[in-house]
């Protein structure tokens, strides 16, 4: 059995505001294991992003227990267990791509700056535009230099936080190929927050069904399609048969009340 990269044990979070808690997360229960590709789905607020960043380390958890590589989720943070890649590219417009990709070397001081980044914008299909600045591509090209800067480091788990969510479908189809190739070629863990159906059957290995806030699993739904597929395969029974599920998980949790 593959070990678990993530390991939430009743896992909850409880924000304190001046007009009461508000109850985030409540009793998570999961296990990510090595090479999976896991996606959040759920209705806005529900708490997927929040569960993305409890494993990040950038939220600490109220109740329960999270491992990350076996690792408390700041021992996993300091040791650059991860690679974070965010809703919007967050490039530094006055650096240039290979620069922007070679920021997080710089600042963690690890040598072979160059060949890294050589080899991870060829990773994204970005080859060639290394003196380009920000403003020069596209937004889905901008968020593939997002993707290579997460990268760079060479992570064990790729966190992504719906970074297609802002494009156009064609757009967004070509991308999720393009992540799924380097899924299969990096044999990388990734866990990836998203608003929508296909998006989540197409990409995952694993797909986990939120209920809206406070957060909990309603279900943990395995694809078991291979790792090669293409966008074609989101016209058969079996592509319909979870996608049903997933859309019965979020319509049981009440997603669709007002």
């Amino acid at each position: 059995m593959a070990a678990a990269v993530i390991d939430a044990r009743d896992l909850s979070l409880t924000f304190q505001t001046a007009d009461g808690p508000v109850y985030a997360l409540s009793k998570v229960n999961l296990q990510v294991e090595d090479g999976d590709f896991v996606s959040f789905i759920g209705p806005s607020g529900c708490g997927k992003t929040t569960l993305l960043r409890v494993i990040a380390d950038l939220e600490q958890a109220t109740g329960g227990e999270i491992a990350v590589n076996g690792l408390s989720p700041e021992a996993a943070r300091l040791s650059r267990a991860y690679g974070y890649v965010f809703q919007a590219p967050g490039l530094l417009p006055w650096r240039t791509v290979e620069r922007n990709v070679a920021l997080p070397l710089e600042i963690m001081k690890i040598e072979g700056a160059a060949e890294r980044v050589k080899r991870n914008l060829e990773l994204v299909n970005l080859s060639g535009f290394e003196k380009k600045f920000p403003w020069q591509l596209s937004g889905g090209m901008q968020q593939r230099a997002s993707i290579a800067r997460a990268l760079a480091f060479d992570p064990k788990l790729l966190l992504m936080d719906e970074p297609f969510g802002a494009l156009d479908e064609i757009v967004r189809d070509k991308l999720n190929q393009q992540l799924l190739e380097l899924w299969d070629r990096t044999k990388k863990t990734v866990v990836f927050v998203t608003h929508s159906i296909p998006e989540a059957v197409f990409l995952s290995s694993k797909i986990v069904v939120m209920s809206p806030r406070p957060g909990r699993i309603i279900d943990v739904i395995e694809t078991k399609f291979p790792r090669n597929r293409t966008l074609d395969i989101r016209e058969t029974p079996a592509f319909l048969e979870v996608a049903h599920r997933v859309r019965k998980g979020l319509k049981a949790g009440h997603s669709y009340e007002d």
